[in-house]
């Protein structure tokens, strides 16, 4: 199965980079270019993208309003969103997480490292730039708002999780994979990924990082004060 990725960014020299290393790998493919939101809204429609990597700053609807508008419709469900910022602590990547996107990724990174961001964010799991640490989205919420500052419906919604999904859950908003969750809670991989399953379904995330976002504002986890 090849991967369809729409590359959004404003410079042209940039996604001229990005469309040559993505499409010299036999998994994945360029299927379009977008200078602005609007038109990346557009063509993740018309070219049926699976991933869309998407600049912050553009010009008329940037990335974070095209993110928006991509995660709320229903046709795009299947479309991930990656964002690709200048600056990994950017109070846009709290903005982008709860827009929608699935990640985000420096610009600086390696090649390697974008084009497994391509590859994590197509199989639907939490991208968290390779550059940083556990914690870090957790900082990165921790801008967003208080420690008081919280979704009651969301916070209502966590009545539906089992006591072991909830202990998964914090587990995954500390950036923890599925092993080494099964680690911690000494039971399979397998199982922790039953239990992710089931807390997506029940809290209507569409992802990993959705399931982080609403792991803090609910207040089940509070962010860190380093």
């Amino acid at each position: 199965m090849t991967i369809r990725v729409l590359l959004a960014d404003d410079q042209a020299l940039l996604r001229s980079a990005f469309r040559v290393l993505v499409d010299s790998e036999p998994d994945m493919e360029v299927v379009g270019e977008a200078s602005d939101g609007a038109e990346a809204v557009r063509l993740a429609k018309e070219q049926r993208a699976d991933v869309v990597l998407m600049d912050i700053r553009m010009p008329g609807v940037d990335g974070l309003a095209a993110t928006r508008l991509i995660s709320a419709d229903h046709s795009l469900a299947h479309v991930r969103v990656v964002i690709l910022t200048t600056f990994e602590v950017d109070d846009y990547v709290v903005q982008s997480l709860r827009a929608g996107a699935s990640g985000f990724l420096g610009k600086g990174s390696e090649p390697e490292e974008l084009l497994s961001a391509i590859r994590v964010a197509a199989g639907g799991e939490a991208l968290l730039s390779p550059t940083a640490t556990k914690g870090l989205i957790a900082r990165f919420l921790a801008q967003g708002g208080t420690a008081d500052d919280h979704d009651p419906t969301r916070s209502a919604r966590l009545d539906a999780l089992t006591v072991r999904e909830r202990e998964v859950l914090v587990q995954v908003a500390g950036g923890h994979s599925n092993d080494e969750i099964a680690e911690r809670l000494e039971v399979s991989p397998l199982t922790v990924k039953t239990h992710v399953n089931r807390a997506m379904a029940k809290l209507g995330a569409r992802d990993r990082a959705q399931l982080v976002v609403i792991a803090y504002e609910s207040g089940l986890v509070r962010p860190r004060v380093d």
